[in-house]
């Protein structure tokens, strides 16, 4: 703590922002430049670290890194900061914000990870695909010169998500968001035959997944309310009879149809049921 100046640190961007902000800012805060100062520090002492990289938000870190490194030790040491990755709104991307994207298939589908940089803006998605593509500047210029003639197609943003896709994936991650995309926003019972239960679960994070045994005679109610997916009494009754129920991206009117195999129940059986237009239920139709 000796080794760093008061001044210095009140004076970064950082820190003034922070103390002039609704939340004032807390003595952890002011002191999180020190302790990554003592990081870059250990490190450069321990295992030669010479080079610290991060965000541009973490310039004032860094520089306290380099202040007590070259002070302690007179080695010359860098710092390296790069542009963040913001969200369409213009929010920082990361753990701390809640929405990083990230490449660990458990954390963020090939599904979402494709989702993510085909809803891109137009006046980022040039500069993503010279980021994150190994595409040539070439071809990267004409697939702008093309898009400012057909705008509609989205083809940058669907290459950028292709390629990000393909290179964290592999090609059968990227045919597994395609899949999913099919699935998700056309509807295509083909698509959602394909699937794997795992894309499944990825797909519809959120929806509940039973697992039933198809009696005979059991109809599109029965369903419904085996899976929990309407109330009990007329109420349930009439969710079907208005046109609030989908199989498989179907809409059933009638409670009383009997489910069949091939048309409410897909040949990977499974059925997707959807009440209104956001609940999903996944349905693993069990000795069939």
């Amino acid at each position: 703590g000796g080794r760093l100046r008061m001044g210095t640190l009140l004076s970064r961007h950082s820190c003034q922002a922070r103390l002039h902000s609704a939340e004032g800012m807390s003595l952890a805060e002011f002191l999180y430049p020190a302790l990554q100062a003592y990081d870059f520090l250990h490190l450069h002492q321990r295992h030669g670290c010479r080079i610290q990289v991060g965000g541009h938000d973490q310039m004032g870190n860094i520089m306290s890194g380099y202040e007590l490194v070259t002070k302690v030790t007179g080695t010359d040491v860098f710092g390296i900061t790069v542009p963040l990755i913001t969200s369409t709104t213009g929010d920082k991307l990361g753990k701390t914000a809640g929405n990083a994207v990230w490449l660990n298939r458990e954390k963020t589908s090939p599904f979402e990870l494709y989702q993510f940089f085909v809803r891109q803006q137009d006046n980022v998605v040039e500069k993503y695909l010279k980021l994150f593509t190994f595409l040539p500047l070439e071809e990267i210029a004409h697939i702008m010169e093309m898009h400012a003639k057909e705008p509609e197609k989205w083809a940058p943003q669907k290459r950028l998500a292709a390629e990000v896709t393909k290179l964290v994936h592999g090609r059968e991650g990227l045919e597994s968001a395609k899949r999913c995309t099919k699935a998700l926003y056309y509807s295509s019972v083909e698509a959602l035959e394909d699937m794997s239960d795992q894309e499944l679960q990825e797909l519809f994070r959120q929806a509940p997944f039973a697992e039933l045994i198809l009696e005979p005679g059991m109809t599109v109610l029965d369903l419904c309310r085996k899976a929990n997916a309407i109330p009990d009494g007329p109420s349930g009754y009439r969710k079907i009879t208005d046109g609030g129920v989908s199989i498989n991206g179907n809409r059933v009117t009638n409670p009383e149809t009997v489910l069949i195999l091939g048309q409410h129940i897909l040949k990977n059986g499974v059925s997707l049921l959807r009440v209104g237009k956001k609940n999903y239920y996944i349905i693993k139709w069990l000795q069939l």
